[in-house]
């Protein structure tokens, strides 16, 4: 009987070993499959075309292929949502933004917590907007611009690109900074605010480099800064808010990628690594350029940084969209 009962405890804890051992060999083997990263808007826009573009990179560094799904609806909170909810197992990853895991959560009631559902795993990149007023407006600088404001005021228009948009956002942020008044009028986009600046419709705007500088270069409008603390590399001849004279008015709509929470640290710090393979590629670096989103340094590109980065924001960005009534639907 005793010798049974060894034989028995040995085959247990052989079992046991080999079991182990195989969670092993599957934790070292991740990924092993195809990864999911979810994209809540549609195809064929700038925050699609860069996921896909970093989804090849890491599919390069991982030796699995990471496959884009777009997800869209109810402001992309269906295809956050759907990560939320997925299986804390690193095979389902959101590529989320600004407005997705910031805004929506000031301006719409969803069904997960944009920061305690998710784990951080990498800031990708932010595109800090420009400050653009009309042609024939009677200022040459960004403090004239306010002087000018202030002289005018309810009388001036700024054009945004819609409810809940960087340009709405950044155009509240920009009254509540200088303390001047104008009107918001809302467009279908940054491109027919543009036209209306261009034509003199409008008299300022906040725009994104892409839609800003091809029209700044061809004397159609002025800019006056950059709304970060450093100068874009697409215009570096442009100011910053802060060297023009007005600190601390920043708009740098940026993405990252999460996954749902309870990943493992382990697999997090994979996904993390080939994100940073990805954005240390040359080429990658200059197709995220081509578009205006500027990849920060090493030291941002790690999970810590973006969990930290996010819970700012909310902190900044929440208080000021509330209060100024903006609902998101």
């Amino acid at each position: 009987m005793k010798l049974r009962r060894r034989q028995f405890l040995g085959l247990t804890a052989g079992a046991a070993a080999f079991s182990a051992g195989l969670r092993g060999a599957s934790a070292q083997a991740f990924p092993a499959r195809t990864i999911a990263m979810v994209v809540p808007v549609s195809a064929g826009g700038a925050m699609d075309t860069v996921a896909r573009i970093v989804a090849g990179g890491m599919s390069n560094a991982l030796g699995q292929t990471v496959v884009v799904e777009n997800v869209t609806g109810a402001s992309g909170s269906i295809g956050v949502g759907r990560v939320a909810r997925a299986a804390p197992d690193g095979y389902s990853l959101v590529y989320g933004a600004f407005a997705t895991h910031v805004v929506s959560g000031a301006t719409m009631t969803l069904p997960y917590d944009v920061i305690g559902d998710f784990e951080a795993v990498a800031l990708i990149s932010a595109t800090p907007w420009i400050i653009a007023t009309k042609k024939d407006l009677p200022v040459d600088d960004l403090k004239g611009l306010v002087a000018w404001l202030k002289a005018n005021p309810d009388k001036a228009s700024l054009g945004t690109a819609g409810v809940g948009s960087p340009s709405h956002i950044g155009g509240i942020l920009f009254q509540n900074v200088t303390g001047t008044r104008f009107q918001l009028v809302p467009y279908r986009g940054t491109a027919p605010a543009a036209q209306d600046l261009v034509a003199g419709q409008i008299d300022l705007s906040i725009l994104d480099p892409v839609t800003c500088l091809p029209q700044f270069r061809a004397g159609k409008i002025k800019v006056h800064a950059v709304m970060a603390m450093s100068r874009t590399a697409n215009a570096p001849e442009v100011a910053t808010v802060d060297e023009a004279g007005v600190p601390g008015l920043h708009m740098a709509p940026w993405q990252a990628i999460w996954a749902p929470k309870g990943t493992p640290r382990d697999v997090i710090a994979g996904l993390n690594g080939a994100i940073v393979s990805a954005l240390a590629d040359p080429a990658i670096r200059q197709k995220l350029s081509e578009q205006s989103y500027e990849v920060g340094p090493r030291a941002e590109q790690t999970p810590e940084f973006l969990g930290a980065f996010h819970k700012a924001e909310t902190e900044k960005w929440w208080p000021i969209i509330k209060a100024a009534g903006i609902k998101g639907g």
